[in-house]
């Protein structure tokens, strides 16, 4: 996009030439008025006649599908009522196949008749005179699965009914669509027998064609799909104009479609239409010629006009804050984004210096990078500069801002000020640092669940010295009391007294040192990193892993290389991750699958990369479930019962956060009875050269 100009107000023109400007805008105004009078005069016309046009082809389309449904139904009912006159009396075999052949003589729909007894045998059938046997290519016994189908369904309702459509082959690889009536029959109010009759459904059409005379139409009966399966007419429809309607039978319904044979009709339906758009186009065609003047002249004048308003347009929508500033450093331009974001209005901020966005309190210290700014405006370094900076809403509240900032140049290349894009991260400062505190909360929360886990541990733990403590405590006093009743044994009694009280404060120190441990690692502090050597981080956490190491039986391997690799962490959040892992590793091989003597927790820490140090903990449990392993880091999800599940998944979180990766696989692969499973991640390493810095940090000067 173009720079906007410097400056958004021109200078007064005069009164001479504003004149005719206005006389040309009222000019273009009527020619405008008269073609778009011309164009919707016409294309009102045209569209309405069409639209006529079309809507009479469409009604028309209607009333044939509507006509011809209503005339397949009455034939569709006289074929039946004419079947139910075969069973009336109750004919014997002989006299029932004379009258049906007669009535295959008198209604050419019929194409095949049929008597069956109760169990839908065939007792005597009777085929139209008119043509080859419907069933000559195949026999009726390989296509009786709807009349069996429909002759069950009416013996059930008692009345009679129709069968869906079905493919007859016939001779010359042809065919026919046919449907089959069933009529249940009864003797005595017993069940005797069905009559059935299969009709051509081409013949039915075809006749319900040639009573309506459609012949500007296509006939045919379709499926549900669109598939056709007859069609009656003298001409293919066209496709455009169709209409479909039900025909509803008893047991079965058929889908007919009427489909005009007219198409779309032409841009000139008729004579008046013609008349009136040659008028009107020799009219535009005067009007053109007229106005081909004018408009040669304030083609550049539109083109302009255009090209600014699409500008303008572009620049109000935008959500990004605009400014523009001169030379000297004066507001030229804003855009509304601009203005929402700082409160104030456009009048206010143009021309101001300094603007009324600056706080107060450092409006000196924005006054010198300005100063700077505009002093090395041609430095190549300065062309494209993207910096953060605070500003002030009209309400006083302070927020932040990201600037990116480039310069202005007029149309023949002169440096004319500042163009900067302004965007509003407060919300965005906000997210993060609520992200932070949730994150330290997460952490906090999880540290605690972590000793609430080991309480019991702990109260094991602390048991046994305390017990000493009592014990040593009770001794001492006994040995008091001795020595009162006995004064000769006071200085015996004076060193077993030292030997208890030394042995009091080794197990008081003890129990202390356990607490201490523990209360190291819970208490809440601010996040830092720092470069520490890798063994002081698995020692931080060994006191605690071995108190459960104890619980079950568990050995701790540690295998750091000497001298330690250095890593760059935040110490308290690593430490988690490990202790995470190994407690995890612990209780995995507490269960009766790992023997107590193949039950080994292995640390090992390994320098991968003049970059990455690498940690690893290893267990001897039965391995990781494929199931499991699919969601093993999601949040929340665990197979403990008294679990939270947010263990594995705040140590991935605290790796990824290092810059590493966090991983797990098979320890022993090849192993059915014991495969074990290896934890990885990998962790910062600080720069050799300069060891009290971050990897990749610039130098301090």
């Amino acid at each position: 996009m173009n720079p906007p100009s410097v400056s958004t107000a021109s200078p007064p023109a005069e009164p001479q030439a504003e004149a005719p400007r206005g006389r040309r805008g009222v000019r273009w105004l009527l020619w405008g008025a008269l073609v778009a009078l011309l164009l919707v005069a016409q294309s009102l016309l045209v569209g309405l006649t069409l639209s006529y046009e079309e809507a009479r082809a469409q009604d028309r389309a209607d009333a044939v599908a509507a006509a011809a449904a209503g005339e397949l139904r009455r034939m569709v009912q006289r074929s039946l009522q004419s079947a139910q006159s075969l069973t009336w009396n109750d004919p014997p075999p002989t006299q029932w196949r004379y009258d049906a052949q007669e009535m295959l003589r008198q209604r050419h729909e019929f194409l095949h008749m049929e008597l069956r007894d109760a169990d839908r045998r065939l007792v005597v059938a009777a085929d139209t005179p008119f043509r080859q046997p419907v069933f000559g290519v195949m026999p009726r016994s390989e296509l009786e699965i709807e009349m069996h189908a429909v002759c069950a369904t009416a013996r059930r309702v008692a009345a009679p009914l129709f069968s869906r459509s079905y493919f007859v082959p016939q001779a010359g690889g042809l065919g026919l669509e046919v449907i089959d009536l069933c009529l249940p029959l009864d003797r005595s109010g017993q069940p005797s027998g069905y009559m059935v009759a299969t009709l051509s459904l081409s013949q039915l059409l075809e006749d319900a064609t040639n009573t309506i005379a459609a012949n500007d139409h296509e006939l045919s009966l379709v499926e549900a799909d669109g598939t056709r399966l007859v069609r009656a007419g003298l001409h293919r429809g066209a496709g455009v104009y169709f209409a479909t309607r039900l025909v509803d039978l008893p047991g079965n319904s058929l889908q007919l479609r009427a489909d005009a044979v007219q198409g779309r009709p032409g841009l000139i339906p008729n004579l008046t239409l013609a008349l009136v758009v040659g008028l009107s186009l020799l009219l535009l065609g005067l009007v053109v010629l007229l106005a081909r003047d004018v408009r040669r002249r304030s083609l550049a004048e539109t083109a302009l006009a255009e090209a600014l308003a699409f500008r303008r347009a572009m620049e109000d929508s935008l959500v990004t804050g605009l400014r523009a500033r001169d030379v000297r450093g004066r507001i030229t331009y804003v855009n509304p984004a601009f203005c929402a974001m700082v409160g104030f209005h456009a009048s206010e901020l143009i021309g101001s210096n300094p603007p009324p966005y600056w706080p107060p309190e450092r409006i000196d210290e924005y006054r010198q990078r300005q100063t700077d700014r505009l002093k090395f405006a041609r430095d190549p370094a300065l062309q494209r500069e993207g910096f953060e900076t605070q500003f002030m809403r009209r309400n006083g509240e302070r927020f932040p801002v990201m600037i990116y900032e480039a310069p202005l140049l007029d149309r023949v290349g002169h440096h004319a000020g500042w163009m900067s894009t302004v965007l509003d991260v407060s919300a965005q400062r906000r997210i993060e640092e609520l992200s932070r505190q949730q994150q330290e909360r997460l952490q906090a929360t999880a540290r605690l669940a972590t000793v609430g886990e080991m309480a019991s541990l702990l109260s094991h733990e602390l048991n046994q010295p305390l017990a000493a403590i009592a014990s040593y405590a009770t001794g001492s006093l006994n040995l008091v009391a001795e020595a009162e009743q006995q004064p000769a044994t006071a200085a015996e009694t004076v060193g077993l007294l030292r030997q208890a009280l030394e042995r009091i404060a080794e197990q008081a120190e003890r129990a202390g040192r356990v607490i201490k441990s523990v209360h190291a690692f819970v208490r809440r502090r601010e996040r830092s990193r720092e470069a520490i050597t890798a063994d002081l981080l698995i020692e931080a956490v060994l006191p605690l892993v071995r108190l459960q190491a104890r619980k079950s039986g568990t050995r701790i391997d540690v295998d750091c290389p000497s001298p330690a690799p250095r890593v760059w962490v935040d110490r308290t959040m690593v430490e988690q991750v490990l202790l995470n892992l190994t407690r995890n590793g612990i209780q995995a091989m507490e269960g009766e699958t790992t023997p107590l003597e193949q039950r080994v927790l292995s640390l090992r820490v390994a320098r991968v990369h003049h970059r990455w140090v690498r940690f690893e903990v290893e267990d001897r449990g039965p391995g990781i479930p494929t199931d499991v392993a699919a969601r093993l880091f999601t949040p929340f999800f665990t197979t403990r019962a008294e679990g939270m599940g947010l263990g594995l998944s705040l140590c991935r979180t605290v790796i990824e956060q290092h810059g590493g990766a966090l991983d797990f696989g098979p320890a022993n692969p090849g192993s059915a009875t014991a495969p074990g499973t290896v934890f990885r991640f990998t962790l910062p390493a600080p720069d050799p050269a300069r060891p009290g810095l971050p990897p990749g940090a610039d130098d301090p000067a």
